[in-house]
């Protein structure tokens, strides 16, 4: 009987095409992912992946290996998340996933509070700016910004992120708008609905320096680097911050709560439903108008 440790490595190269994406996908590093695959191969004694100079590809036993496998995980995920479903007492742990944004400046506050209110469940907060999958078991609940697709999945809108612009005080050509440099993204978030409403804002002043996440931006204004786009119940929070007016749309986030169906009847996984959503209800910046 093979191991199926080896298996799920092998899922995740199927999945992410190299061995690299893969050993991020499962937070482990190149060489036990490449051991894994190896093990793998030896155990059912068939070749899975061509290794090539930058990328992975099945071989065509592989690929029937990988269907197979990818039916066995979701087989392994739906017995766990009824195994929870039918918990009754508010004891466990929960996986939440959420952008850095709220992980760092919303529910980290928060931790002392939920304890508090529930301490027999230990929240796993992950701070993650990609969505991950909730049928795969990567999460048992996710704080997204875009309404989720998934048919399993139900979701529910418990709160919004304005956005607006600000500057440091400081910053020398706060009075002169036709000055003003901006703080953006990199490349990797050229798609991403802040980064096109900034840069529309932006127009054809240029862009100053680039930061991928948004607590170093708002470093970045605080000290005079630019104008950045920040969320209000960060900018409006900070002092040495002055909110501009844009001239251009206004933009914020939705906030979306989702769980997978079947973990909805958990009511652990209930308890910290209902635990966000009054939160995000109790918060004057971000709850629902």
């Amino acid at each position: 009987m093979f191991d199926w440790e080896n298996l799920r490595h092998f899922l995740a190269v199927g999945r992410a095409g190299t061995l690299s994406g893969a050993a991020r996908s499962l937070r482990v590093d190149h060489a036990t992912v490449s051991r894994r695959l190896a093990a793998l191969e030896a155990e059912l004694g068939l070749p899975l992946v061509e290794r090539l100079p930058r990328a992975c590809r099945l071989t065509a036993a592989g690929l029937e290996v990988f269907e197979q496998a990818k039916a066995m995980e979701s087989a392994s995920f739906a017995i766990a998340r009824r195994s929870q479903a039918r918990q009754v007492s508010l004891r466990g742990k929960v996986t939440l996933s959420a952008s850095p944004v709220l992980a760092t400046h919303f529910l980290a506050a928060r931790m002392a509070d939920f304890h508090a209110v529930y301490p027999d469940i230990q929240l796993s907060v992950r701070s993650e700016a990609q969505q991950v999958s909730l049928s795969r078991g990567e999460a048992d609940l996710a704080l997204r910004h875009v309404r989720p697709s998934e048919p399993n999945n139900i979701a529910r809108r418990v709160g919004r992120i304005p956005f607006a612009l600000y500057a440091g005080r400081d910053y020398p050509a706060l009075s002169e708008p036709a000055r003003w440099t901006f703080i953006a993204y990199d490349d990797r978030f050229a798609d991403m609905p802040q980064q096109r409403w900034l840069l529309g804002n932006a127009g054809e002043r240029p862009v100053g320096c680039e930061l991928g996440d948004i607590s170093s931006q708002l470093v970045a204004a605080r000290a005079g680097a630019g104008v950045a786009g920040l969320p209000c119940f960060l900018g409006d929070a900070e002092p040495a911050l002055v909110k501009l007016e844009p001239g251009g749309e206004p933009f914020e986030h939705a906030i979306w709560l989702v769980t997978h169906r079947e973990l909805k009847r958990s009511a652990t996984v209930r308890a910290v439903m209902d635990y966000l959503a009054r939160a995000f209800a109790d918060s004057e910046a971000l709850r629902l108008p």
